[in-house]
C-alpha cells in the first residue's frame, strides 16, 4: 500500500502534474525526498511554477533526476529549454556533455548552440527520407524477423543521421513504414518466440516466477536503445521478492527486504545507486571485464550514483601486488573513476563475526571432510557426518581454526543449507578454509579465509550495494546468495545476471591466459595478440573503441553466443579513422631510381594527415621529401603486368601518393638474375600522365642518406579456431604459429622520427599502427592495431 500523502506532498504532486508529468511518476517522485527537492528547485529556477508544456516538463524532470548537480550556467540552460530551443533528450545530453567538457569560465554561447543543435530544424520530410533509407538497407532482416525486428536499432540508425530529430516522430514513421512493408500482424507475429530451456524440476518454477516479474519491468525497445541501463529498477523499489529458494522438503524461501531494512539502507545511501566492480587480483583484466566495467561503473554514472572498485582478495595464494596495481591503472585508463577502492580483506573482521553469528543461529558447522570426501558426499546428496554437531562445539572449533590450532585441510566451516536440493549451489557450501599463507593486503593476521560464496554477498550488503550485477554463470548461485543474507537478517541488494562476452579466436579463461603467459606462448600479459585490456592498449586500441563495442553488445540475458572478432575490429577502425593521422611506411622496400631527376635535388611535397584536409589548413599537412631515390613495397612491382593489377611493371606508370607519376624504364637484377636489386624509372614533372594505380612510398631525404628504419610487428589471430575452448585439452595445439610477424627493416617518412610510445597512425594502404613500448632511440617499433579492410557485416557476426 502506498504511504499517505500529506499536505506538502499534495502540493508537490500538483506542482509536478502542472509541468506535464503523469500521475504515477509524480506520486513516485514524492517518495524520494531528494528528487522531490531537486525537481521543485528546478521548476522554480526555470520559472514554470504555473505550469508548462509536457515536453519542457519532461526535460526539466531529466535535469532534476539525471543532472541535478548545480552548474553556473544552469539558468542559461533553463532559458533554452523553456523557450523550446533545446527540445529533445539528445539536445539535453549534448548540453551537459558540453558543460562537462568545458570550463565554466570558457563558456562560449555560439559553440554551445552548435554542440546542442540549437536552431537545427529537422522536418518530417527529412525524417521520412532517412527512415526510407534505413528500411531499404535493413529490408532483408525486417522481412525475416517481421514484427520481432528490434525497432530500437532502426531508431538508432535514424538518429545517427539525424541526431536532433524528435524520437517520437521518428518512432511514428518507423511504425508507419513497418506497417506499409509488413501489413497487419499475423497470428505468428503474436506468438512469443520459443526459448531454448533445459528441463528442470522445482527450481524451474522459481525461474518462471522470476521471469514474470522481470517481464513487467521491461522498458520499450526504444528506451533500451537510448539507455541500456533503463532495465534496472530504482533503489527505492528494492522491496520485491528477489528469488524463491525451493527446499527439498517442499518448503519455499522467499527472499526480499522489509520496509524497515530498506529504509535504513536508503538513509545511508541517500537513495543513490551503489554498484561495485569486484575483480579477483589473480591476473590481468581482459575485454570481458570491460563489459563488466561498462555495466557496473556505467549504471552508477548514469544514475548519478557511486561504484566501488572492490578487490575480491579472498585467495592469498593466487593474488599479487602486480595484479592489484594493474587493475586500478587499467580501470582509470578505461575512463572509469571509482567512488572508493576497497578490498574484501578490509572486512575480514566483520566477516568473521558474521560467520560466528551464522554458527550461533544454527546455520553453519565445522566439518572435517577433505575435498574428495566433500565431492563424493555431494554427488550422493548425503549430509556430512559432522553436520549436526552441537553449536557450541562448532563455535569452539571455529575459534581454534582462527587461532591456527588446526592443520590446513583438516577443517572447514560449511553453511548448513540443503544437501538434497536440486541446485548444487545449496550443497552446504564452504564458508571458511584454513590457509597458512600471508595475505598481500591483510598481512599475516589471518590464517582462515572466507570463500567467494560467503564473502561476496555479505560484503555487497555491508557496502550497501543497490545493484549486484554479474554474468549468467553465477545465476545458479543466486539462491545461496540470498539464503545467506536472509539467514543473517542482512540487507539484500538487487541481483541481476547478464550474458558474458565471448569473442572468437581467443581464450577468456584467466587460468588459460595465465598458462600461456607463464609458459611463454606469448610475450606477457600485455602481448598485443591477447584480448587482455593491457594487450589491446599496447596494440593501439583506444578505450573509446572498446566501450563503443561493449555498448553495442547491450546488457542482455541472451545465451552469450560467440561474437566475431571482426565486430570489435569494426569499432577500432571507426575510432582510429577519426583520430589517427595518415603517414607512409614501406614494409619491404624496393629501390627505385628516378633517372630524370638530378642526384642532388630534393623536393618537399605536401602530404595529407587527414583525407578530408582543407588546403588552407597548414596543420592538416606534413612534408615528405621526394628525391632521386625512392622506395616502394616489393609487392607493388611485377615483371608481368595484367589487367587487374594496379602496381608498377616494366613500361607501366603509377602515381606516387602526393607526388608524381613514374614510369618503369629498366629493371636491374642481382647476380643470380632473379632477385630484383633496383628499378629505374622516369617521373612526369608536369603530371600529364593519369595512371590508375597509386602507391605509397618513402624517399631518401638527401643523397645517399637512407630513410628512417623502423620495426613493424604484424599480428594475426592468436588461435586458428573460432572457439579454441571447444578443443578441450588440445586447445594449445590451435595456437597460430604465424600470429606474429616481425618486419625489422621497414622505411618510414621523416615525420615519424618524433613519434612516442602510444602514438597511433594510419600507414596508408597498410592499416593502423601504434608505437610500442619496446621502441628505443633511433629504432621505433610499431604494432599493427588492425588492417584497413572491414569484414564486419560481410560474414562477421
Amino acid at each position: 500500500m502506498a504511504p499517505p500523502i500529506d499536505d506538502n506532498s499534495e502540493e508537490s504532486v500538483k506542482l509536478f502534474l502542472s509541468i506535464g508529468l503523469d500521475e504515477k511518476t509524480a506520486k513516485t517522485t514524492i517518495n524520494n525526498p531528494k528528487v522531490t527537492a531537486n525537481l521543485t528547485a528546478v521548476i522554480h529556477e526555470a520559472g514554470v511554477t504555473d505550469g508548462c508544456d509536457r515536453t519542457i516538463g519532461n526535460l526539466l524532470y531529466t535535469v532534476a533526476t539525471k543532472y541535478h548537480n548545480a552548474h553556473v550556467h544552469r539558468p542559461t540552460l533553463f532559458n533554452y529549454i523553456v523557450s523550446a530551443q533545446i527540445k529533445t533528450p539528445a539536445q539535453l545530453d549534448a548540453a551537459f556533455s558540453f558543460f562537462g567538457n568545458n570550463n565554466p569560465e570558457d563558456f562560449n554561447l555560439n559553440e554551445f548552440e552548435e554542440a546542442c543543435g540549437v536552431g537545427v530544424e529537422v522536418s518530417a520530410e527529412d525524417i521520412e527520407n532517412v527512415v526510407e533509407k534505413v528500411f531499404e538497407e535493413n529490408k532483408k532482416t525486417i522481412l525475416e524477423q517481421r514484427y520481432r525486428t528490434n525497432a530500437g536499432l532502426l531508431l538508432g540508425h535514424v538518429r545517427k543521421s539525424l541526431p536532433w530529430a524528435d524520437p517520437k516522430i521518428v518512432k511514428d514513421f518507423i511504425d508507419k513504414k513497418m506497417y506499409e512493408l509488413l501489413g497487419e500482424k499475423t497470428a505468428a507475429d503474436h506468438e512469443k518466440p520459443a526459448k531454448k530451456k533445459e528441463k528442470k524440476e522445482k527450481p524451474a518454477k522459481a525461474e518462471e516466477k522470476k521471469a514474470v516479474v522481470e517481464a513487467t519491468l521491461e522498458p520499450s525497445e526504444e528506451e533500451l536503445n537510448m539507455n541500456p541501463y533503463s532495465i534496472f529498477p530504482q533503489p527505492e523499489q528494492n522491496l520485491m521478492v528477489h528469488t524463491e529458494v525451493f527446499y527439498s522438503n517442499g518448503s519455499v524461501l522467499r527472499c526480499n527486504n522489509n520496509r524497515e531494512v530498506l529504509d535504513k539502507h536508503l538513509k545511508v545511501t541517500g537513495g543513490k545507486v551503489y554498484t561495485r566492480f569486484p575483480p579477483e587480483p589473480n591476473g590481468y583484466l581482459h575485454i570481458g571485464h570491460a563489459k563488466a566495467m561498462f555495466v557496473d561503473f556505467g549504471l552508477a554514472k548514469e544514475r548519478g550514483g557511486c561504484c566501488y572498485l572492490r578487490y575480491d582478495d579472498t585467495n592469498p595464494e593466487a593474488e599479487k601486488k602486480e595484479y592489484i596495481n594493474h587493475i586500478e591503472e587499467i580501470v582509470n585508463w578505461m575512463g572509469w573513476a571509482p567512488f572508493k577502492i576497497t578490498y574484501t580483506s578490509d572486512y575480514f573482521q566483520e566477516l568473521y563475526d558474521l560467520a560466528v553469528e551464522l554458527i550461533r543461529r544454527g546455520h553453519a558447522y565445522v566439518d572435517h571432510q577433505n575435498a574428495d570426501e566433500i565431492t563424493k558426499y555431494r554427488e550422493k546428496k548425503m549430509n556430512s557426518p559432522w553436520r549436526d554437531r552441537p553449536i557450541e562445539e562448532s563455535l569452539r572449533l571455529f575459534e581454534e581454526m582462527r587461532r591456527g590450532m588446526i592443520e590446513e585441510g583438516k577443517a572447514t566451516l560449511r553453511m548448513k543449507q540443503d544437501m538434497q536440493n536440486d541446485n548444487c549451489n545449496m550443497y552446504d557450501l564452504i564458508a571458511y578454509r584454513i590457509k597458512f599463507t600471508p595475505h598481500p593486503h591483510a598481512g599475516d593476521k589471518w590464517c582462515i579465509y572466507p570463500t567467494y560464496d560467503f564473502a561476496h554477498c555479505t560484503v555487497d550488503s555491508l557496502e550497501n550495494i543497490t545493484h549486484s550485477l554479474c554474468t549468467l554463470e553465477f545465476e545458479t548461485r543466486r539462491a545461496s546468495y540470498y539464503w545467506l543474507l536472509h539467514s543473517l537478517d542482512l540487507y539484500m541488494p538487487y541481483v541481476w545476471e547478464y550474458s558474458r562476452l565471448n569473442i572468437t579466436n581467443t581464450v577468456m579463461s584467466k587460468r588459460k591466459l595465465n598458462y600461456i603467459v607463464t609458459n611463454k606462448h606469448v610475450d606477457g600479459w600485455d602481448d598485443p595478440r591477447l584480448l587482455t585490456l593491457a594487450g589491446l592498449r599496447r596494440r593501439g586500441v583506444t578505450p573509446t573503441a572498446i566501450n563503443a563495442f561493449v555498448r553495442g553488445m547491450g546488457i542482455t540475458r541472451s545465451d552469450g553466443s560467440m561474437i566475431h572478432v571482426s565486430r570489435l575490429e569494426h569499432h577500432i577502425r571507426e575510432e582510429l579513422n577519426k583520430t589517427a593521422p595518415r603517414t607512409m611506411v614501406v614494409l619491404n622496400p624496393l629501390k627505385v631510381v628516378i633517372t630524370n631527376l638530378e642526384s642532388d635535388k630534393v623536393m618537399e611535397l605536401d602530404a595529407k594527415r587527414w583525407p578530408d584536409a582543407q588546403n588552407d589548413d597548414p596543420s592538416a599537412f606534413y612534408k615528405v621529401p621526394f628525391s632521386r631515390v625512392v622506395y616502394i613495397d616489393q609487392s607493388d612491382f611485377r615483371m608481368k603486368d595484367s589487367k587487374d593489377y594496379y602496381g608498377l611493371a616494366p613500361g607501366k606508370s603509377v602515381l606516387l601518393r602526393y607526388g608524381f607519376p613514374i614510369k618503369c624504364t629498366n629493371v636491374v637484377f642481382a647476380d643470380d638474375n632473379e632477385t630484383i636489386r633496383e628499378i629505374h624509372a622516369e617521373y612526369d614533372p608536369e603530371k600529364k600522365t593519369k595512371p590508375k594505380g597509386v602507391l605509397h612510398w618513402v624517399a631518401e631525404s638527401s643523397t645517399g642518406k637512407e630513410p628512417i628504419k623502423v620495426e613493424v610487428r604484424l599480428f594475426e589471430k592468436l588461435f586458428n579456431s573460432e572457439n579454441p575452448a571447444e578443443l578441450n585439452d588440445e586447445w594449445l595445439t590451435d595456437i597460430n604459429p604465424n600470429s606474429k610477424v616481425v618486419v625489422s627493416d621497414a622505411y618510414a617518412v621523416p615525420i615519424l622520427k618524433d613519434a612516442v610510445v602510444g602514438d597511433r597512425f594510419q600507414f596508408e594502404r597498410l592499416g593502423y599502427f601504434a608505437v610500442d613500448k619496446d621502441s628505443e632511440p633511433g629504432k621505433l617499433v610499431f604494432n599493427r592495431t588492425v588492417t584497413l579492410r572491414d569484414s564486419y557485416g560481410k560474414g562477421g557476426k
